[in-house]
């Protein structure tokens, strides 16, 4: 194999999805510090990406392609609609990849391995089987010259290392060799936060996610917070819709010294979470989020596997509960004191 391949990375959701996925980026770098790495991904996430863009004192990602699927299906008929698709599949075959490494496992992933232009050698990697609790399309497995079988409980960090290490034909890296996924100095020079309304010491607890049986309920919540307000801390319950922000204004009126922030962006959420003494949440992206960037974070389960996202590699995070079986509040509330201290 040459030692600088064009690698093509496709991941394109969602929050925490991709997040999971950053690790690979070190990987490779580690072993193929001349090799081009693109990543194609949903545009709304493409601020997930921009801290590990190559720079001239970093080399990381080389070029993100935004792709607008989300946005597309809402205007399929729409010429302008196809203009981008057009344009998108312009910008992903004006580089022609030797490795393409596909670790969602659905069928939109891999149709987008399949538009890239491909080397003669070129080789196509994709699970070739699903993880339990884990979206998978079968058919996907079709645009694949590899595909690659992983343990049916695995997390989704070592899934990705799955694949590409055969793709590589190397030897899988193990749960020693840490994660790697922002780089310190972007996590050191994050600014402070612009949202409005909140004041240090605050913790930030993301009650919200996309299935209403992983939420912990709300007299959790109630409780938990009290017992934080009582200690000094400002308890910020964000939100992402409507629905959330009645949610979180109906938790925080029962809470003394809590607050609903405006909604803020992913962007935004670097930054909010970065001033936080600590976050608690479920199982969703944002929390996840805290977790990567290596900060003090309770990691909530309440219906989903705990082993397939946890954060393991840091002391400053905590995992309870797990599926079928959610923390207590005194849990919550002693990983939580156990972290502020």
């Amino acid at each position: 194999m040459s030692a600088s391949p064009r690698i093509l990375l496709v991941k394109l959701s969602s929050l925490g999805d991709v997040l999971h996925n950053l690790p690979i980026v070190w990987d490779l770098r580690s072993r193929l510090p001349d090799a081009q790495i693109d990543w194609v991904v949903e545009e709304g996430y493409v601020h997930l990406l921009t801290p590990l863009l190559s720079r001239d004192s970093f080399r990381g990602i080389d070029r993100i392609i935004p792709f607008g699927l989300r946005r597309w299906k809402k205007n399929l008929f729409s010429l302008a609609t196809w203009k981008e698709f057009f344009s998108f599949r312009k910008t992903l075959q004006s580089t022609t990849y030797d490795i393409l490494i596909e670790t969602q496992g659905l069928l939109k992933s891999a149709i987008v391995c399949s538009l890239a232009k491909k080397s003669s050698h070129a080789v196509v990697a994709g699970l070739a089987d699903a993880t339990e609790f884990s979206g998978y399309e079968p058919l996907a497995r079709s645009f694949y010259n590899q595909s690659v079988q992983v343990p049916t409980q695995c997390h989704a960090v070592d899934r990705s290392r799955w694949v590409m290490c055969s793709a590589l034909d190397w030897s899988l890296i193990e749960r020693s060799d840490a994660p790697q996924f922002y780089p310190s100095e972007f996590i050191s020079s994050i600014p402070k936060s612009a949202v409005e309304g909140l004041i240090a010491p605050y913790v930030l607890c993301f009650h919200s996610t996309a299935r209403e049986a992983k939420r912990w309920p709300n007299s959790h919540w109630i409780e938990f917070g009290n017992a934080l307000s009582a200690l000094g801390y400002q308890v910020i319950f964000p939100w992402g819709s409507a629905a959330e922000k009645n949610v979180s204004q109906l938790l925080a009126a029962q809470i003394a010294n809590a607050f609903v922030p405006p909604a803020f962006s992913i962007a935004d959420a670097f930054s909010v979470i970065s001033g936080a003494a600590l976050t608690v949440g479920v199982d969703t992206g944002l929390t996840h989020l805290a977790a990567v960037l290596d900060k003090s974070t309770v990691e909530i389960y309440c219906d989903s596997p705990r082993w397939k996202t946890e954060g393991y590699w840091s002391q400053r995070i905590a995992n309870v509960g797990d599926i079928q079986d959610p923390p207590s509040v005194q849990e919550v509330l002693d990983a939580s004191l156990k972290l502020l201290k």
